[in-house]
């Protein structure tokens, strides 16, 4: 291509030449000959062979162009001098750019505008502008053509401040609205958020062509001000300005945003009466509105019917595949891509990895990371982080590190793939030395950045440095964000510190539902159920719809409560809402209404549930050995895998449990053992608690000891305690003494410990003993926790700690619970009895 322009040049400069001789011939100046009829031609053919002359390998062409210039006495043209120098500057020959720069005439305005738009060009903004101010020193008036890459520099600096200074020479000058100088200012005001100075100067401009619409429709799209846009596209088509492609892929995009999929079909139709439908950059973001709106059958048809499908067209589909979860349609497509000979680039793959990562599929994300160094796909930062993303999620953390290592460039995107990935393999550790390194490398984390190191910190209850980062996240601005947000409220809540949580949640100035699902769970799991459902009902009266999140989390406090009354409510709610369908909301109230001894209601729901899998499954069962009925259970554990549900730990963990509530030792053991050797399911903490809890309820405490010293790994205080709850059963001191002392270790603020081993030893009549106990809980400043119960009477749960006569209605509930007993006595059912069948009678 250069070799055919620099040869068309010198054909063009030989006829010239020859017109020269000939003009001479006839006595006419040579110099003036060839100013008249030569000039303006070579002007119009010199901008794009220098231009391609300016890349250093083809710098000696452009150089012998300049030759010729000289030779045929026309160097000292104003426009050709000016195009010279650019092509120098280009290339990096500053020494021939500096002497091509004094020959010129320095008293106009052109050389000076070259220099600024071709430092603009190169991304050195500070030069361009130290050419301007130069340029004013020298008393040369600035003219439409400089302003342009002036404010062009100012926006690459975001230097709000100079750029508004310029904006005021501007008016000096009457360039402001000059139609390319005015769109410069519309879109330096846009591109530093100052949308209403880019509106207002909009609207003052008296021409508006459909450059400017696009300026603007543009600042409205950066600025996030979607309705605004669509408002500023349709003033567009009032004014009759006929819109281009650049404005329907402006306006596409909002819709794929915002999902308007009808307004969006709209604009398609637009697009097609100007005949722009099939349009590169139109068809493309068509396909991503549709794909991200879920209509990937109207996809598919545009797809189909694209005349010319380019590298985009691909991108586009697979993208769309992979948000809509069809994971293997859109590796279909990825390999038809390959052989239909278009090369995927580093935004096809770093769509498409996110899908493999999903699927924890070790040995495709190898096969295309071998297929991108193979084919040298350049690895930019989005596709390392993919990369690194797909490793830690197919729990292969060597590689991922390897493939960081690896990397000569390291940014902020990178070292947060690390720090998801390190949270997500429980490295957390790790994760807050990667985010110290970082900011020692000077690295600003982001949002994401920060959303990631928090549950590091929740994690590992490092409550100073959880405490440290929302101190960084408050100075630089960024505690108003959501997802930030509820990671700092989820770490406060981790942490123990559940009243600074909802601290922050109230001061909170926007809340999404994630922010009120964390602030929902986290009062769920820290025992303040009455909280939680507060805060339910109250996310509904701000206006913000529930999600299966928020109702599960409030579920799980109508269990704990139990408040059978409410779970019913929350049951309505999902009913009406989208969560009536979603597994893991409908298992949450199948144990809810099991935890409020309504074991018909649960099974009614899990009959109803559509596509059983594994949680809604573990869920009956357990409710059916929460209740004693371990036949049931089993006869549930036998159908589901005759459905062919694979079981898991939580399945075996259910049945374990409901065989030890059962008595049924044996039967516990054989399925402990079919989990760990016929399943290959490795054994947890809780499982051994339960084989621990199944020997001590039958006595064998001894066996449970043993079973607790072969652990491989070493036993929390539920374990221990389990045991130690058991020795007061079965009235052994010795054992008591043991598991008590690691308890002391363990939780040594927990007073159930100190006051069950008290009673043993009383039991057993050491009140020694007792009395050593008693002043270890005072020198350890232990508080005995009172115990409490509860009953719910006309739909209101009512709770009463021990020894307090204080409750208003007292009198008539225990009133009540006499009339209750004595119906018992007539029925022949003992009280234990009726509680073990009825369980949301009384808390006990």
């Amino acid at each position: 291509m250069h070799q055919r322009r620099i040869s068309s040049l010198h054909k063009l400069l030989s006829s010239l030449k020859s017109e020269s001789i000939h003009s001479s011939s006839q006595g006419l100046p040579r110099q003036l000959s060839l100013s008249q009829t030569t000039e303006t031609l070579l002007a119009g053919h010199l901008g794009s062979i220098l231009q391609s002359c300016a890349d250093s390998s083809v710098l000696q062409q452009g150089r012998q162009v300049h030759a010729q210039f000289i030779v045929n006495g026309i160097s000292n043209n104003a426009v050709l001098g000016a195009t010279i120098l650019g092509m120098y500057v280009l290339s990096g020959k500053f020494i021939n750019a500096g002497n091509m720069f004094f020959r010129l005439d320095l008293r106009t305005s052109m050389p000076w505008n070259r220099m600024i738009r071709v430092f603009v060009k190169m991304g050195w903004f500070r030069f361009a502008l130290l050419f301007y101010f130069k340029m004013l020193s020298c008393g040369i008036l600035p003219d439409n053509h400089t302003f342009p890459s002036v404010m062009k520099a100012c926006s690459g600096l975001n230097n709000v401040g100079l750029g508004k200074l310029v904006h005021d020479a501007i008016r000096l000058t009457g360039c402001e609205f000059d139609m390319f100088v005015g769109s410069s200012l519309v879109k330096f005001y846009a591109e530093n958020h100052c949308i209403d100075e880019a509106r207002c100067l909009f609207d003052k401009m008296s021409q508006k062509d459909c450059v400017l619409w696009n300026v603007m429709l543009n600042a409205y799209v950066m600025c996030g001000e979607f309705d605004n846009a669509i408002r500023a596209f349709k003033e567009m088509r009032s004014s009759e300005t006929k819109p281009n492609p650049v404005t329907f892929a402006c306006v596409l995009s909002v819709c794929a945003a915002e999902g308007m999929v009808d307004f969006g079909t709209q604009v398609h139709g637009f697009a097609l009466s100007c005949g722009l439908e099939f349009e590169s950059s139109v068809a493309n973001t068509l396909l991503a509105m549709y794909s991200k709106c879920g209509q990937l059958f109207d996809a598919w048809k545009l797809f189909e019917l694209m005349p010319h499908i380019d590298l985009v067209s691909w991108n586009g589909m697979i993208a769309g595949h992979v948000q809509n979860g069809l994971r293997d349609e859109a590796l279909d497509l990825f390999r038809e891509m390959i052989f239909s000979g278009v090369k995927p680039d580093a935004i096809t793959f770093s769509s498409f990895l996110p899908s493999i990562a999903e699927s924890a599929s070790l040995k495709l994300g190898k096969e295309i990371h071998g297929y991108i160094i193979r084919n040298g796909v350049p690895l930019d930062a989005f596709l390392k982080s993919a990369l690194i993303d797909i490793y830690f999620k197919c729990r292969d953390v060597k590689m991922a590190c390897k493939t960081f290592n690896q990397c000569t460039v390291v940014d902020i995107v990178m070292c947060t793939a690390m720090i998801s990935g390190y949270v997500l393999n429980r490295m957390n550790t790790d994760a807050v030395e990667m985010f110290r390194w970082l900011l020692e490398e000077k690295m600003v984390p982001n949002t994401v950045t920060l959303s990631s190191i928090l549950p590091a910190c929740a994690d590992m209850a490092a409550l100073k440095l959880g405490k440290e980062l929302h101190g960084k996240i408050i100075k630089n601005g960024l505690d108003g964000k959501c997802h930030v947000g509820s990671g700092i409220i989820d770490m406060y809540a981790k942490c123990g510190k559940l009243d600074l949580a909802y601290k922050f949640f109230r001061r909170m100035s926007e809340k999404d539902v994630v922010c009120w699902n964390s602030m929902i769970t986290s009062c769920s799991q820290n025992g303040k159920s009455e909280e939680a459902i507060g805060l339910f009902r109250q996310m509904a009266v701000e206006g913000m719809k529930h999600d299966c999140v928020s109702v599960s989390a409030a579920l799980s406090s109508c269990a704990d409560l139990p408040a059978l009354h409410y779970g019913k409510e929350i049951h309505g709610c999902m009913i009406k809402g989208s969560c009536h369908s979603d597994r893991i909301a409908e298992s949450v109230l199948i144990d809810m209404y099991a935890k409020c001894g309504n074991l018909d209601f649960a099974r009614t729901v899990f009959d109803m549930m559509q596509g059983k899998q594994e949680a809604g499954w573990n869920s009956i069962i357990a409710a059916y050995g929460s209740h004693g009925r371990l036949e049931d259970s089993l006869t549930l554990f036998h159908e589901m895998l005759e459905n062919k549900i694979k079981p898991d730990h939580v399945t075996f963990l259910a049945i374990i449990s409901a065989c030890g509530h059962a008595g049924r030792v044996d039967a516990g053991i054989h399925y402990f053992h079919c989990m760990t050797d016929e399943y290959g399911i490795p054994a947890c903490m809780e499982h051994y608690a339960c084989i621990v809890d199944l020997y001590a309820r039958a006595g064998r405490l001894n066996e449970a000891f043993e079973t607790i010293k072969s652990m491989p790994f070493a036993p929390d205080a539920g374990v221990w305690g389990t045991l130690l709850g058991a020795c007061r059963v079965h009235g052994n001191v010795e054992l008591a003494v043991v598991a008590s002392r690691h308890l002391f270790d363990l939780d040594p603020q927990n007073s159930g410990y100190y006051v069950l081993l008290s009673n043993i030893h009383a039991d057993a009549g050491q009140w020694g003993n007792v009395l050593k106990i008693r002043r270890l809980m005072k020198e350890r400043g232990v508080q005995k926790v009172p115990g409490y119960s509860w009953i719910e009477v006309n739909n209101t749960t009512h709770i009463f700690v021990a020894a307090d006569e204080s409750h208003p209605e007292s009198e008539q509930i225990y009133s009540l619970l006499k009339i209750l007993l004595l119906d018992l006595k007539k029925e022949g059912y003992s009280p234990q009895s009726y509680l073990r069948m009825h369980p949301q009678t009384l808390g006990l």
